[in-house]
This record gives structure tokens, C-alpha cells and sequence, in this order.
């Protein structure tokens, strides 16, 4: 964690003009050179040991930017100096900042960095990923992207190129290896499917998919359903013969077959955790 020396040297590098956005507009009881260093030493401190990481960055930016004190076109302290600033890593900054762009709050220009979007006013649909360790949102999550996905498998299967044919089978590979080394193939998992998204030469899947990140492989965040090794193995196995019939039908260009694996999937993932569900019910 970062002391407040390294929080003062962050500071010091901030950009002029990013210093210059955020000073406090309403502030006129102290020169503003002091109303944007008190600003920027709000947001660069050192963050706790709360929930999520991640999520605080995304709680402390996205206050600064609804409060106007990072107005719209403003750039966003660069990720050495939120990690310096804030004492966390490369991880965390890059996470919240696609949270935020996910929000609509800002956009990302390669090269240059996150800037603060043009209308904060008007926010988006969004998913927040704390609220996706229950089991009633695991279900409605899979419900959504059983809508989605099934579609994206059948489209996959008439526009994939070979090459996008391959990258799903080797993604497939990947997770059948992560799996048989005795992981839980989280990432891969997410992968795989993110593979088929890709395929549909459709970006909006892809996005789809990003937007919801990782968190939408439920044993990510309910681990409780896991149970023994055991249980855990056989369960994944499960898993690997529902992607394969999905890599099959999208590569035999099936659009029915693999619209209908997919979902077939996701259904019974879905059924696995209504059982769990009704097991805790249970007592």
C-alpha cells in the first residue's frame, strides 16, 4: 500500500490539464491551486480492505465524475499514477476503468488514455458485479444469456471463418487441459465462449460478453456449489461434453444443432444451480 509520500509524488505528476478539471467549481474560500490539490488528494489516497478493490476505484472516480469535478472530456490519471496513488495494481485500475466505460462514464482512446464521456447524465443498462454472488442472480444472468448466446452459437456456425472455427476448438483445448490439471478453468471457461461471440463477426456479442466479464462462470463467485473434488470433477467433465457438442455443430455449420447445444447448455447450468438453490432452501 502506498504512503502518503508516494501519494504526494503521484500528485505532483499529475497532468496540468487534469489538474485543472478537477478543481472544485463551487470552492471559492481558498485559492483554486488548493480546491484541485484537495480534490486530487481525495481521489489519490490510499484505498482500504473493503469488498472489492476494483470496486472502490470505480465508486471513487465515478464520484468525481457525476460531481463535475472530472467534467466531461477530462482525462483520467494515467494507470501508473492511480496505482501509484492508490496502492493497487495494474489488475485492479484496468478493471475499473472497463467498469466505468461499461457504465458509460468514460471512453478509452489508445494511446491516450480514459477520458470522462461526453453526457454522464444519461446512464446505461448496467449489471452490477457485486450483486452477482447470489444464486437468484446467477439464475437470472444465465437466463439473459441464454437469449444471447444461443443465437450467437447459430450465427457463429454460418459466418465463422476457419480460422474462427479453430480458435473455438482450441479454446476448447485449452479448457479440456485446464481442467485435467485439476483447475477449474474459469478463464478458459470464459473463453471458450467468448470464442464463439467472436465468430459471429457480430461485435456486439463480443461486447456483450466483455460487459459482462468473467463473473458471469457462476463458481467464480459461489464456490459453495463446487462441493468435494469429486463432485467438482464430474461437473466439469459435464461441462467439457456440453462445449464439445457446441465446438461440433458450429464447426459441421449446424446453425440448429448449435443453437440448441448452447442452450442446452446453459439450461442445464442452469437447472444445476435451481438445485442448489433448493438444497439451501432446505436447510
Amino acid at each position: 500500500m502506498a504512503d502518503a509520500t508516494n501519494v504526494d509524488t503521484a500528485i505532483a505528476r499529475l497532468p496540468i490539464a487534469w489538474q485543472t478539471c478537477t478543481m472544485t467549481r463551487q470552492d471559492t474560500s481558498s485559492h483554486p491551486a488548493d480546491a484541485a490539490r484537495h480534490s486530487r488528494n481525495k481521489l489519490l489516497r490510499p484505498l482500504g480492505s473493503p469488498k472489492s478493490l476494483s470496486a472502490e476505484v470505480v465508486d471513487r472516480l465515478a464520484e468525481q465524475i457525476m460531481s463535475g469535478k472530472l467534467p466531461a472530456g477530462a482525462k483520467l490519471p494515467s494507470e501508473q499514477e492511480m496505482m501509484r496513488g492508490m496502492g493497487v495494481s495494474r489488475t485492479v485500475v484496468r478493471e475499473a476503468v472497463s467498469a466505468l466505460r461499461a457504465r458509460g462514464l468514460v471512453v478509452t482512446r489508445q494511446g491516450a488514455g480514459a477520458f470522462v464521456d461526453r453526457d454522464t447524465g444519461r446512464q446505461p443498462y448496467v449489471i452490477d458485479p457485486d450483486g452477482l454472488g447470489s444464486l437468484d442472480s446467477v439464475l437470472d444472468i444465465l437466463e439473459l444469456r441464454m437469449a444471447v448466446e444461443s443465437e450467437a452459437a447459430a450465427i457463429a456456425s454460418e459466418r465463422a471463418s476457419t480460422a474462427q472455427i479453430k480458435a473455438i476448438k482450441e479454446a476448447q483445448r485449452v479448457f479440456v487441459r485446464a481442467i485435467s490439471s485439476g483447475e477449474r478453468g474459469i478463464k478458459e471457461d470464459f473463453a471458450f465462449h467468448q470464442s464463439i461471440a467472436l465468430a459471429t463477426q457480430n461485435n456486439r456479442f463480443a461486447e456483450f460478453l466483455e460487459f459482462l466479464g468473467r463473473l458471469i462462470i457462476p463458481r467464480q463467485s459461489i464456490r459453495s456449489f463446487e462441493g468435494s473434488p469429486d463432485s467438482l470433477r464430474k461437473y466439469l467433465g459435464q461441462i467439457e461434453k456440453e462445449h464439445e457438442a457446441i465446438s461440433q455443430a458450429i464447426a459441421a455449420r449446424l446453425p440448429k444443432k448449435a443453437r440448441e447445444a448452447m442452450r442446452g447448455h446453459l439450461l442445464k447450468s442452469r437447472e444445476r444451480y435451481r438445485e442448489l438453490t433448493s438444497k439451501k432452501a432446505g436447510g
